[in-house]
């Protein structure tokens, strides 16, 4: 068997798997069948004698690709008279119509009304048991920040919004970092970080200067030092975070994550398409 014919073999068995993996992530026939055929073209101009793992290594490119779709679907705002409905499942194609039933319309309703990365997280982990350390790169966020990605969308498709007391608690403790960081606080700082708190940063923040990242309470500290004095509390996609806005326009946006009465992680969005995606709601007070 050629390694042309042993890829075309594998693929297709394959295929169901990535085609409820697409149907998931984009609720429409036709993308769904771009989006598989994509991979499919990947597939074979790829090198595939590194890929230990083929179904993941396809299930990774499909997520990609899915990913890439929904950034594009928003991004046009194709949409202006609400949240795109997925499409029916002919009932003459029985695959389609399992994969339909399986999903159920309701579910897809409530899906599109996710973040595109927020749904990557929810569907690769809940539905198909992806671990987040594999999810993680695809969405270009820490381990943490994806498992809070999948956790957001879980509580939005269950009807579960964070609890107020909750975000009042971190919104606490945002305030306070963002304190400390205006009166170059170091030591104030150092009071809500955790030891072993992680500072990241996407390429748009780095070309604006920051570093791409940086471990340590004491590293973490001594760069926000004396800084923030354009930065707000925020929600960022409904989790407390932190916005930076020059000149009445959000420039950055800061997810946080908490370990308990600190700060255990930090991601710095600049990307001007990410950013358009993201819910940033500004707090006053």
């Amino acid at each position: 068997m050629t390694e042309q014919n042993f890829l075309t073999e594998q693929f297709e068995a394959s295929r169901d798997h990535l085609r409820a993996i697409a149907y998931r992530m984009l609720g429409s026939r036709a993308e769904v069948d771009d989006a598989v055929q994509e991979a499919w073209l990947r597939v074979s101009r790829y090198d595939m004698s590194d890929v230990a793992n083929l179904r993941g290594w396809l299930t990774t490119v499909v997520a990609r690709i899915c990913l890439d779709m929904l950034r594009a679907r928003k991004s046009r705002r194709e949409d202006p008279m609400g949240p795109h409905v997925p499409e029916p499942v002919d009932d003459t194609r029985e695959r389609e119509a399992e994969m339909a039933d399986s999903v159920g319309a309701a579910l897809l309703v409530v899906l599109e009304t996710l973040q595109p990365a927020e749904r990557l997280a929810f569907v690769l982990h809940d539905m198909f048991a992806v671990p987040f350390e594999e999810i993680a790169p695809i969405v270009g966020r820490s381990v943490d920040a994806s498992r809070q990605l999948a956790s957001r969308a879980r509580r939005r498709v269950q009807g579960a919004p964070v609890p107020a007391s909750d975000l009042s608690h971190q919104r606490g403790i945002v305030d306070a970092f963002l304190k400390a960081s205006r009166e170059g606080d170091f030591e104030g700082l150092l009071a809500v970080l955790d030891p072993d708190v992680v500072f990241r940063a996407d390429q748009a923040a780095v070309r604006l200067g920051s570093l791409a990242e940086i471990r340590g309470a004491d590293a973490v500290a001594q760069t926000f030092k004396g800084r923030a004095q354009a930065a707000r509390a925020a929600l960022v996609d409904g989790e407390m975070g932190v916005a930076v806005v020059l000149g009445g326009q959000l420039r950055i946006a800061l997810r946080v994550t908490f370990e308990g009465e600190r700060i255990a992680g930090i991601e710095a969005v600049a990307d001007a398409e990410e950013i358009t995606a993201m819910e940033v709601e500004v707090l006053e007070g």
